[in-house]
């Protein structure tokens, strides 16, 4: 499969799960406020909610942004290269995003969770195994590597290219 195609199916997953738990988000955020200055009974588990679904989204989307490319970096440098050297920054730049991802988010996830899981650490309100929630650390790192290891393939290509 061409690295472009498999971003391509990665992003027609990603988009659509992304809008589903924002929102899932909003409306757990607008029942929460209905039911504290309406009903004035809160609902006890929404603002647990609230939060476990802010750190799916956030991660996915850390990982969707990835994938397009459009992530918090310093590119006066980049901008100014051409040609050869700017498919080796770029290989650069998309390699150390890939080892970031494997092993801070995916490896280190995967330990974080194992642990939680271990520990049987258990949500106040929601009541759900908090290893469950963490899962997002490392599924966004697995995902955040497939994104740059598709641009690493892309890059050796045009540098081959260009050879």
């Amino acid at each position: 499969m061409k690295a472009q195609a498999l971003r391509d199916r990665m992003d027609k997953v990603l988009e659509p799960s992304l809008v589903a738990l924002v929102s899932l988000m909003v409306l757990n955020v607008l029942w929460q406020v209905f039911t504290r200055f309406v009903l004035r009974n809160p609902s006890s588990y929404t603002e647990e909610l609230a939060r476990y679904l802010l750190i799916w989204v956030g991660l996915l989307g850390a990982s969707y942004v990835v994938g397009k490319k459009m992530h918090l970096a310093i590119d006066v440098l980049t901008m100014k290269l051409k040609g050869r050297r700017k498919h080796v920054s770029d290989l650069f730049i998309q390699f150390c995003v890939f080892l970031f991802s494997l092993a801070v988010a995916f490896v280190g996830g995967i330990n974080l969770v194992t642990l939680t899981l271990e520990l049987q650490q258990i949500s106040a309100a929601l009541e759900i195994k908090l290893g469950y929630v963490y899962m997002s650390i490392p599924l966004s790192g697995f995902i955040m590597m497939l994104y740059s290891g598709s641009y690493c393939v892309e890059s050796i290509g045009q540098l081959r290219e260009k050879a």
